[in-house]
């Protein structure tokens, strides 16, 4: 056990005990999460210094970046005023970056071409998204079916480590779709949002992106080989707003694709058979295609935190660029206004594309993403 990494568990349950979701989940020695929970909650201004000091003698790259962005949400939780872009650098490693408008004018040019019917593009898209849609008994049925389908291939692929398991709920009132709790013991409990509209194409990514072989099974397998084998105790915590969480965003975006390849769609369509969707694989598939850059809301995060733009401003940039309704748009606000998560949506959209351009189609390096400690440096 590492004196380094058992000082950053320590730090991070403590800077936990501020900032609520700061500690995505921990399943680590329980006498640290004892001793700390026993503590009088500590000054954030001497966190921050404690974060510098513990990063000064890291024993890995991996734990260092981890220390920067821990000392950054203590500097801020201390008052320090610390702008969105340096925010980002040193929360996940990355430079902030605008995405210019040219690139989602392209997506809609694309997404025109792709969806029948009449209409405005806008209206078109949101009831392609919004108006098939699966809810109770059949949406339990589906997940569970689309479940089994992409673990079967994810064992084929890339393995999965003997005894793992995941449990699904269904809940509601939540600011995202669906939600991986890692429970140790290689066990997660998903729970799906059911007020978030859930369409085929959407919810075959969502299953993906949460268990096989998304966060599910990049926390099973670091389980069982860095915590288990090799006794990397800083790998029993995930810790959210830094390194950590953007490159298991990037996994997790990468999934469905490195599951099922071009057979999504098709497979899709068979799990969607009986449950009375219109489900069209050839539409999803465009769709699908020419979405990939309508990703705006990393610009909508940007205006409200680095600009100081109002929230109903940053709507109005919502609903025109990435074509949602004022509900959904009001949904990602609720996220991107949230002081934990503010900068968060960048780690779906950047992490994706560095995995991506890493992994270059080989599921052997997907492997090594599921299974090594790799670094936001290492993917660049």
């Amino acid at each position: 056990m590492s004196g380094t990494a058992e000082e950053y568990l320590r730090l991070a349950l403590r800077l936990g005990k501020h900032l609520e979701n700061l500690v995505d989940s921990y399943y680590g020695p329980a006498e640290i999460a004892e001793q700390v929970e026993a503590e009088d909650a500590r000054d954030p201004a001497g966190l921050a210094e404690d974060a510098a000091r513990i990063r000064e003698g890291a024993d890995s790259p991996w734990v260092a970046a981890q220390l920067t962005a821990l000392e950054t949400a203590a500097r801020k939780l201390a008052g320090e005023e610390i702008s969105y872009q340096d925010e980002i650098e040193r929360y996940y490693g990355i430079p902030a970056e605008w995405i210019p408008e040219e690139r989602f004018e392209e997506a809609h040019r694309k997404l025109d071409e792709a969806l029948p019917g009449h209409g405005s593009l806008a209206g078109r898209y949101q009831a392609w998204r919004e108006g098939d849609t699966l809810s109770g008994e059949p949406l339990a049925r589906v997940v569970e079916s689309l479940a089994a389908e992409v673990r079967r291939r994810t064992v084929e692929r890339f393995g999965l480590p003997p005894g793992e398991s995941v449990d699904w709920e269904f809940v509601n009132d939540e600011p995202w779709s669906a939600y991986n709790h890692y429970l140790g013991n290689l066990r997660s409990r998903v729970e799906v949002n059911t007020d978030t509209p859930l369409n085929p194409a959407f919810l075959v990514h969502v299953v993906a992106h949460e268990t096989y072989p998304g966060h599910h099974t990049e926390h099973a397998w670091k389980e069982h080989l860095l915590v288990r084998e090799q006794g990397r105790i800083e790998e029993t915590l995930a810790l959210n707003g830094s390194p950590q969480s953007l490159v298991a965003e990037g996994i997790a975006e990468l999934s469905v694709e490195m599951a099922l390849g071009d057979e999504e769609f098709e497979v899709t369509a068979e799990h969607m058979a009986g449950t009375g969707t219109t489900y069209d694989p050839e539409v999803s598939r465009a769709v699908k295609e020419a979405t990939e850059d309508l990703r705006a809301a990393g610009n909508v995060a940007w205006m409200v935190h680095a600009d100081g733009r109002p929230l109903d401003e940053a709507r109005d940039y919502l609903m025109r660029w990435a074509l949602t309704s004022e509900k959904r748009a009001d949904q990602s606000l609720r996220f991107i206004s949230d002081p934990m998560w503010r900068s968060y949506s960048i780690t779906y959209i950047e992490g994706y594309r560095l995995c991506k351009a890493f992994v270059a189609g080989d599921p052997e390096r997907f492997k090594r993403l599921l299974t090594e400690q790799l670094t936001v440096a290492d993917l660049r």
